[in-house]
């Protein structure tokens, strides 16, 4: 909070703080960032299967290409507030229904375009592969990922930059994160608490952006 408070012989002395609330804003941002980090983990790890299966080609049928896209379809409709409700209504308030929220909704995302991808890289190689008797595994991991995983990686950056913002909305519903502050400093009219608060959030996005994209030039210099 702002300030700290001593009692003795029954005075009350506050001692006022200047960046006390500047810390616990800090460590509520922190908090958002985890959960924005874990929640593009959990997509891009259920993305993989429904990337595979979504891409002509790779794919066993129509039916699973067709279920695997409809699938991602159906993730990326359904709002994160809405996740995340049913989500605190079963686990209770805290970071895990705002992390579940971010997963389900983003790996929708992912698996279409990393099918997508899949779909649109040369076919010489993946042809000239396959003329070697290399399975449908061995063809994605030495044909396709070299050309796509730049695109890739972008897409990831992408989904976690969008997952910060996202998850200062989420605190609403009580997910946890810095959104809660927000909400309460907004409900009390605390505008300045507030301007702090949004400062912090364009400060964390701006600079998250600017360490993936040198994470991203190296990636792919290398």
């Amino acid at each position: 909070a702002d300030s700290g408070e001593w009692v003795d012989a029954g005075e009350k002395e506050f001692l006022v703080n200047p960046i006390g609330y500047l810390t616990y804003v800090l460590r509520k941002m922190l908090e958002t960032i985890e959960m924005a980090l874990w929640g593009t983990i959990l997509a891009l790890f259920l993305s993989l299967p429904l990337a595979y299966f979504g891409a002509s080609g790779y794919s066993w049928n129509t039916a699973t290409y067709a279920s695997a896209r409809g699938l991602c379809s159906f993730c990326r409709a359904l709002p994160e507030l809405i996740i995340a409700i049913f989500f605190v209504l079963m686990f209770g308030f805290g970071t895990v229904p705002g992390i579940i929220a971010l997963g389900i909704h983003c790996c929708g995302f992912l698996g279409k375009f990393f099918a997508d991808d899949i779909e649109n890289a040369d076919r010489g190689p993946q042809d000239a592969l396959r003329s070697t008797g290399a399975n449908r595994l061995k063809v994605l991991w030495y044909a396709v990922l070299p050309q796509a995983t730049p695109q890739f990686v972008a897409y990831i950056q992408y989904i976690m930059e969008r997952n910060v913002r996202t998850a200062t909305v989420l605190g609403i519903v009580g997910a946890g994160g810095i959104g809660s502050e927000l909400k309460g400093r907004l409900d009390q009219f605390d505008y300045g608490h507030v301007s702090t608060i949004l400062v912090i959030i364009f400060l964390t996005v701006f600079g998250l952006e600017q360490l993936t994209q040198r994470f991203r030039s190296r990636l792919i210099g290398s």
